[in-house]
């Protein structure tokens, strides 16, 4: 057992006592550990096998054909292990990105094709895609209810999500060596909702509410969560289970609601042999604007802020991944000024 709540998500979402019992089960789940954990059905658990076994089988590829899985249109794509930087140290993980997959064509910044290795690949990836997005739209209701939020399964949070921003990291971390047991630092995710799956390797940390500790509100600017308490006690392993899917908070949900939830603290240690995982992002639309969305926003709280979620996706893309061709096309081309102006 992981020693974190695992709940099983219904087929439909429609407002019911008993939805509302089980989104407050999942609130108080997140408020007092920083993620819960949901019991996959089983065709879903074989989605998630497949996917994991296409990554392997993409990451054990050369070097040269990895490489060429990369455009400058999107952020989409191939990662070597060491591009990535966290509070200013290089992670090892390796990682192939998947954002929408759009025509080529459209300016916007990271609007673009997604740079697929194979068939084979790009089935598997989309039907895990089509599993944990679909989770995703059982959640949202279900905790908007345990928040108090709205009285029905359908409501402001789930809305923003249509027609989302969805996307996935897939990774890959390489075996602990005799210099380095980072595989990604701490920092938290900068979107709305993550449903991470991992193999049975483990590495996974997550650091839970602490009552009275500050945490840097990472939409903001000058702020940043990349390095929070990386060294500080209260770090919890994430037991591998097979059959179950990881889920938290992201920044995104923070603000939403206030600081209700925050958005939860994250790490990966390298294990001894090499460890592969699914990170799936269930975000906004790309030009949702937003703002806080409990009127109980506590003093201090972002409740005047609006943010213009393509612009903080972007933004966040651009920090951890300064010297990518994606990076450097969307300064070259001034395209950031284009979110910031729809702001």
């Amino acid at each position: 057992m992981s020693g974190f709540a695992t709940f099983r998500a219904p087929h439909r979402v429609t407002g019911t006592a008993q939805d509302v019992a089980l989104g407050r089960a999942m609130v108080e789940a997140w408020q007092r550990d920083g993620i819960f954990q949901i019991e996959a059905d089983a065709e879903q658990e074989a989605r998630t096998r497949a996917a994991l076994a296409a990554s392997r089988r993409f990451f054990a590829l050369p070097a040269r054909a990895k490489a060429a899985c990369v455009n400058d249109h999107s952020y989409s794509g191939y990662v070597a292990s060491g591009e990535e930087v966290t509070a200013g140290e290089r992670d090892a993980s390796e990682i192939f990105t998947l954002t929408p997959d759009l025509p080529a064509g459209d300016d916007r910044p990271c609007h673009g094709p997604v740079p697929w290795p194979d068939a084979d690949y790009r089935a598997a990836m989309e039907a895990h895609l089509a599993g944990v997005g679909g989770l995703g739209d059982r959640l949202l209701p279900l905790v908007a209810l345990g928040l108090g939020l709205e009285t029905s399964g359908v409501g402001r949070l789930a809305s923003l999500t249509r027609g989302g921003w969805h996307h996935m990291r897939v990774l890959r971390f390489p075996a602990a060596s005799r210099t380095t047991e980072r595989g990604i630092g701490a920092h938290t995710d900068y979107g709305l909702l993550v449903i991470a799956a991992q193999d049975e390797v483990g590495g996974l940390y997550v650091r839970p509410p602490v009552p009275g500790e500050r945490r840097p509100r990472n939409w903001l600017p000058g702020e940043s969560t990349a390095g929070f308490a990386e060294d500080a006690p209260g770090w919890r392993y994430v037991t591998p289970v097979p059959g179950v899917l990881t889920v938290f908070p992201g920044d995104i949900l923070q603000f939403l609601t206030g600081g209700a939830l925050l958005s939860t603290p994250h790490r990966v240690r390298l294990a001894d042999r090499e460890r592969y995982a699914l990170a799936y992002f269930h975000e906004p639309r790309f030009d949702a604007r937003m703002r806080p969305l409990s009127p109980a926003s506590p003093a201090g709280s972002d409740e005047d802020t609006v943010i213009h979620y393509g612009e903080h996706f972007t933004r966040m893309f651009m920090r951890c991944y300064p010297q990518r061709a994606t990076t450097r096309r969307i300064e070259e081309r001034g395209l950031l000024r284009q979110l910031a102006a729809a702001r």
